[in-house]
């Protein structure tokens, strides 16, 4: 499938991620996954703290918990997922930092939220305090509205064509709206100590988990690429992998969550057995989801396969994330 692009700088010598040289480069002259991922997520880190730099009054401590929020950790899968695309896309790099940036931001918004005590009342977050213990209950809930706000700014002030801008402020309000990870919260709580069906269950971690990233990878190529007949294979392809992905990574969860302890978590284990919420493992059975998730792991690079070495930086994502599972979700 031609889409008239080619992955950012790859045939140049020139990196998206900051002007890498050969020395970053394997064999047959892609940049090693190691090098452009921490590259990456170290420029996303950059722009999050650019765009969050405001200083508090004195008498609130608003943006320092935002920063708090957003600043203090996580593996930054779905900035790199939007990296990714946008390397397909050949996507400029500060376009892809902001625009990789307002993802974190509305993805911390959704974590902040789903630890309040009125939510999944978790204590903590990539093994520190959550917001609301740290900051206070009222002052959690004003973090995630804020932080919303500014992924929306962000994406409005993008040096960008204003077509592209919108198409992007769309898909991010899609994401989180009722038809995303706010309805997907909220058929989360509606299901607790009840027994459903798996697609059920499958359904809600579509749009509790999986709208957000599909949102990354369809941004990333939104950057540059504009959704039309001309397109429509690509984004196709783009919405199979990542629906594949999103729904792995929230497998990946509901296994953590009963088998990890709080080093590999992060957060606190066992919460769900504990409050009676359905997920894939009290469904399916620990060993059927540990096979679950590497099979939507091969069904997602299938997805991609059509579209070739321009989709080489979406297939290491995949090696990431087969690696973590390896190493945290061994068959047994």
């Amino acid at each position: 499938m031609q889409t008239g692009c080619t992955l950012h700088g790859e045939r140049t010598g020139v990196s998206a991620l900051g002007g890498l040289g050969a020395q970053a480069r394997g064999a047959s002259g892609w940049l090693l996954p190691e090098i452009w991922m921490q590259d990456g997520a170290k420029r996303v880190e950059q722009a999050l703290t650019r765009l969050l730099c405001g200083e508090d009054d004195g008498e609130t401590e608003l943006m320092a918990a935002m920063r708090y929020a957003t600043l203090h950790g996580g593996k930054r899968t779905r900035a790199l997922l939007c990296l990714a695309a946008g390397a397909l896309a050949d996507t400029p790099a500060h376009m892809l930092d902001d625009v990789s940036a307002a993802i974190e931001m509305m993805h911390a918004c959704t974590l902040v939220h789903d630890d309040l005590p009125a939510m999944d009342d978790d204590v903590l977050r990539r093994g520190l305090p959550t917001v609301h213990v740290k900051f206070g209950e009222a002052s959690a809930i004003l973090v995630g509205d804020a932080l919303q706000a500014h992924a929306f700014l962000t994406l409005a002030s993008l040096d960008a064509p204003g077509d592209n801008r919108i198409a992007l402020v769309r898909e991010l309000a899609q994401a989180v709206s009722a038809e995303g990870a706010a309805g997907g919260q909220a058929m989360d709580l509606s299901l607790v100590g009840k027994h459903v069906e798996l697609d059920r269950i499958l359904a809600m971690h579509r749009m509790k988990t999986g709208a957000l990233v599909r949102a990354s990878v369809r941004m990333g190529a939104l950057c540059a690429i504009a959704e039309d007949a001309a397109h429509a294979a690509l984004y196709c392809a783009l919405d199979r992998y990542s629906a594949c992905f999103g729904l792995a990574l929230q497998v990946v969860d509901d296994i953590l969550d009963a088998t990890a302890d709080i080093a590999t978590l992060g957060k606190t284990p066992g919460k769900d057995a504990a409050a009676q919420k359905p997920t894939c493992v009290s469904i399916m059975g620990l060993q059927a989801a540990r096979q679950f998730a590497p099979d939507l792991l091969r069904d997602a690079g299938e997805a991609i396969a059509p579209l070739g070495p321009r989709a080489e930086r979406l297939a290491q994502m995949l090696q990431r994330a087969n690696a973590y599972l390896f190493k945290h979700v061994p068959c047994a």
